[in-house]
């Protein structure tokens, strides 16, 4: 299976030289030249199995488009940047990129970040390269919970624990994506698949009720942890 990427540089000489040696690479590449034309593209030309996303674009920024696909999508982005601060790096990861390049950068390098990315997204939604859902990967277990997430259904060191759909959503998207930290918006993106407007309490309500499901002391959770003013990801403790 061809994978689709969306490459979005300003500069077009990075961004030929970068699309022609994914083409030679076997990947099928769309490219857009800023934010506007980023976003554009994202919408009506996918869906991407991965997005190479410079971070100083003109119009929009990067990471405004990162947020952007963020609230409807969990494709692997890769943030290629000539910013290359700790702070820039954190920035771009918290708000929910998988991995962060440095300009400037081997196109040996960038080609195996966008091979690795690829890989652990189908990992985590139980694909096999040739889009088919693998036996092996029907359920996922962290720190005594097992999710089955072809029967919708949660072990709990081995007892059932009974979620509602959403809770059962919720929690999916967490455990198959350890690490990614998922704002508020992102999550009511993902799992009521609606425009988010602000209400917390919606996200707070569901949060609170599964974290009394599944957690020893929901006071102090192990499994979701809060990132205040960021959001949520899984615990690294699991």
């Amino acid at each position: 299976m061809q994978h689709h990427i969306l490459l979005v540089e300003d500069d077009e000489a990075i961004s030929e030289m970068v699309r022609s040696y994914l083409v030679k690479e076997g990947y099928q590449v769309e490219s857009a030249f800023d934010g506007e034309a980023a976003e554009q593209a994202f919408r009506h030309k996918g869906p991407f199995d991965l997005v190479l996303l410079d971070q100083m674009l003109p119009q929009r920024s990067g990471m405004d488009i990162l947020q952007c696909i963020r609230k409807s999508s969990l494709v692997p982005v890769l943030i290629v940047s000539a910013k290359d601060t700790d702070v820039d790096k954190a920035l771009g990861l918290g708000f929910g990129a998988d991995d962060y390049i440095s300009k400037p950068f081997s196109m040996i390098e960038l080609a195996a970040r966008v091979k690795a990315a690829i890989r652990r997204a189908e990992y985590a939604t139980g694909r096999s390269p040739s889009g088919e859902t693998p036996d092996k990967k029907a359920s996922v277990t962290l720190g005594g919970l097992t999710v089955d997430l072809n029967n919708f259904s949660v072990l709990k060191n081995g007892g059932e624990v009974k979620l509602t759909a959403k809770e059962f959503h919720i929690l999916k998207l967490f455990m198959t994506h350890p690490g990614r930290v998922f704002t508020k918006a992102q999550i009511y993106g993902m799992v009521w698949e609606e425009e988010y407007y602000g209400d917390e309490n919606v996200i707070n309500v569901h949060m609170r009720r599964l974290r009394e499901k599944i957690e020893d002391d929901p006071s102090h959770p192990e499994f979701i942890k809060t990132l205040w003013g960021i959001g949520y990801k899984l615990g690294e403790s699991v």
